[in-house]
């Protein structure tokens, strides 16, 4: 080979190490922002809440809900109007509770609509709607909702019905947070929390939703595990023999025992405290957990429902951190989900032995 031939695959090896170079270090840039990005899976049974902080999420760190977000809610919520009113008006039907009088004829009106053929809140419904809700026996209805499947903001939107049912109603931020949509398939959310990447996944909570979990395992730097501990004394929408906090128990330490949990930090959020608290007063929560004894004291049946899933997902190899939250509450999730970060960092500081 001449001295031209040398030199040209001198320089063809060298440019082939500078390229090889170049590609080690991207993939080493690429691997730190792996190892730096927190992943976060958000878990919990349907209706438990994990929705509600997803979008609290994006009031605190996305700017917000969009005007296409606001104008999907406007259809649902107010559809959503006629669906409690008809779930009430069958459950006073079902339960023997009756309905004054005069509230007869509407309530048979009621009774006879397809929610599913539900399109729009005209005008006339509002009116009707606004008269069954004076009515006692839907009071007493929303008072046992937990005897039926009535989700318990319905109340908060029937108080608004002048509000809602005026066609030019815009959905406010705490119309949105209240408004229960299941999670089919995923809802992601990503954005930096200092200058940390975070993305945040929520998968559907029912039955049926539950096998999409399994591919969401990979890279994940802590699960977030929500409770809905008012729901002590109701049962499952699949399945009206099963009572929905112990299927959250019971799906608790089947999740947080599987192999890719093992050693993941968890952090629980006991949900709904405050409707707990209220619902407490009156209910007993051996109701759900026969060996329970405290009676209606709040703070010794949040004590008790705490240590069982913490008896329930007991590892030497990791850390379960426990905090209550009320989901519609924008400055309490903000406050926890604070408390959240600290825990990743400590995490972090352990596992690379600074700790």
């Amino acid at each position: 080979m001449g001295k031209n031939g040398s030199k040209e695959a001198k320089k063809k090896h060298h440019a082939k190490k500078q390229k090889n170079a170049r590609i080690e270090e991207e993939l080493q840039i690429e691997q730190e922002e792996v190892r730096n990005q927190v992943n976060i899976l958000v878990l919990g049974t349907g209706e438990s809440g994990k929705s509600t902080f997803i979008k609290q999420l994006l009031i605190l760190h996305k700017g917000g809900f969009r005007q296409t977000d606001r104008e999907t809610y406007f259809t649902t919520i107010r559809k959503n109007l006629v669906i409690h009113t008809v779930q009430m008006v069958n459950a006073c039907k079902s339960f023997g509770w009756e309905l004054e009088e005069k509230n007869h004829k509407l309530a048979r009106e009621f009774v006879n609509i397809k929610t599913s053929e539900i399109k729009e809140l005209k005008k006339e419904t509002v009116k009707k709607i606004k008269q069954l809700w004076t009515d006692p026996a839907l009071k007493t209805a929303y008072k046992n909702r937990h005897k039926f499947h009535l989700p318990d903001s319905s109340d908060f939107y029937l108080d608004e019905i002048d509000r809602i049912g005026d066609p030019k109603y815009t959905p406010t931020d705490r119309d949105i947070l209240l408004c229960r949509i299941p999670t089919t398939g995923l809802n992601k959310i990503s954005f930096n929390f200092g200058e940390t990447p975070w993305t945040v996944v929520d998968v559907g909570g029912q039955r049926s939703e539950r096998r999409k979990w399994i591919h969401q395992f990979d890279n994940v730097t802590l699960l977030i595990y929500v409770v809905a501990i008012n729901e002590f004394n109701q049962k499952l929408f699949e399945d009206e023999e099963v009572n929905r906090l112990l299927e959250s128990l019971v799906l608790f330490e089947k999740t947080s025992n599987d192999k890719f949990f093992k050693e993941k930090n968890c952090v629980i959020f006991f949900n709904k405290i405050d409707l707990f608290e209220e619902k407490i007063k009156t209910e007993d929560l051996s109701q759900c957990f026969p060996d329970y004894e405290g009676g209606n004291d709040p703070d010794e049946a949040k004590k008790f429902i705490k240590l069982k899933f913490l008896e329930a997902g007991e590892n030497e190899s990791r850390n379960i951190f426990c905090h209550s939250t009320c989901a519609t509450d924008t400055r309490n999730i903000e406050n926890v989900f604070d408390a959240v970060n600290v825990s990743i960092i400590e995490n972090t500081l352990k596992n690379g032995g600074y700790m």
